[in-house]
């Protein structure tokens, strides 16, 4: 994070506080004569120009190019957000909104984190990241295996209690029904309560060694195994994002070649993931603005995280991306309650 100056008196406080929200609101750099006409500033015009001149040699506001106002950098609004910010309540009509549509679909994870990224970005008009939840273990519950026609099979997988997972896997030829359930019998028999990621190694590691002598029921064991359970170098981080296309409507991400590398960086995914890990390593919502992130591709952005928490384990990480001038004071109490509400319908 960038370090703001460590003596800055109330009068200069102030008027960088209304600077900041002027910018944020209409976007123009802000002039002192701006200051001294629009808001019930008891200072002479020489002063506010003269503590304009040091909250630009402090480093917290800059003139763009020749013009006569000042605009916060980096180090502004940091110390805007940190220690002058005033955030809004949200309204009771918000809060029904989120909390009504994500009780809607609490019964199915993966849907239920879609919903929440596309509500959040909605809400906020800017890009929703919403990290898969990150559990230190996957454990087994149940595995069902029904045949479908083409040599397809569908796999019903409980973990952890409560997740439920349906997909369609491709197999090497067309299983029946029995051997299908002889297969989903033997695993659940052996592995229930194990690690998914176990499985696969325990199961793997011992057939390789007999795989001459197998008969039908461990063919098709390993080859359930290795297309369903997780292989530790398969079981990527991941996200579910929306939203990205409200970024290009404003303006001050309006470079085309900027918004290039940066779409590109949501698509690779690492730096994105690495930037939230910071955030459930601290254990509490994170602001970063402009290149506090450490990543170039953002230096323009402004990324407001929080952590959700599942039976008081911080699992995940939800935020939004936006540009630097973004109405803190409204996002930040949405993220913040959009992440409690995840992490509350994640834990029925």
């Amino acid at each position: 994070m960038a370090k703001t100056p460590d003596k800055i008196d109330e009068r200069a406080q102030y008027l960088l506080k209304l600077l900041v929200n002027k910018y944020i609101k209409e976007g123009i750099p802000v002039g002192s004569r701006t200051l001294s006409k629009e808001f019930d500033v008891d200072l002479s015009s020489a002063t506010i120009r003269n503590i304009m001149a040091d909250l630009e040699d402090m480093g917290l506001v800059c003139s763009p190019h020749t013009s006569a106002g000042r605009i916060p950098t980096v180090l502004g609004y940091r110390l805007f957000v940190d220690s002058l910010l005033q955030v809004k309540p949200l309204e009771n009509s918000e809060i029904q909104v989120i909390s009504t549509q994500l009780a809607q679909v609490q019964q199915n994870e993966q849907e239920l984190l879609t919903q929440t990224s596309s509500l959040l970005s909605e809400i906020t008009h800017l890009a929703s990241v919403v990290m898969l939840p990150r559990r230190l273990c996957n454990t087994l519950r149940h595995v069902e295996f029904l045949p479908l026609s083409d040599k397809r099979v569908l796999v019903i997988l409980v973990v952890n209690d409560h997740e439920v997972q349906n997909r369609i896997i491709q197999t090497s030829h067309q299983y029946s029904a029995s051997e299908l359930e002889r297969t989903s019998n033997y695993l659940n028999n052996a592995f229930i309560g194990k690690d998914l990621n176990a499985v696969r190694s325990q199961i793997t590691t011992e057939m390789q060694e007999a795989r001459e002598s197998m008969d039908k029921l461990m063919q098709a064991v390993i080859e359930m195994t290795t297309q369903v359970f997780p292989d530790k170098a398969d079981s990527k981080r991941d996200y579910v994002m929306s939203g990205q296309t409200n970024l290009m409507d404003i303006v001050d991400l309006s470079n085309i070649e900027k918004l290039r590398h940066l779409f590109s960086a949501f698509n690779q995914k690492h730096d994105i993931l690495q930037l939230f890990d910071q955030v459930i390593d601290s254990q509490g919502m994170q602001i970063f603005i402009g290149d506090e992130s450490g990543y170039e591709v953002l230096g323009d952005c402004s990324i407001v995280t929080s952590p959700y928490v599942v039976n008081g384990e911080i699992i995940g990480v939800l935020g939004v991306i936006g540009p630097t001038r973004m109405a803190y004071e409204h996002i930040i109490p949405v993220v913040d309650l959009t992440a409690k509400l995840l992490g509350s319908a994640l834990n029925h």
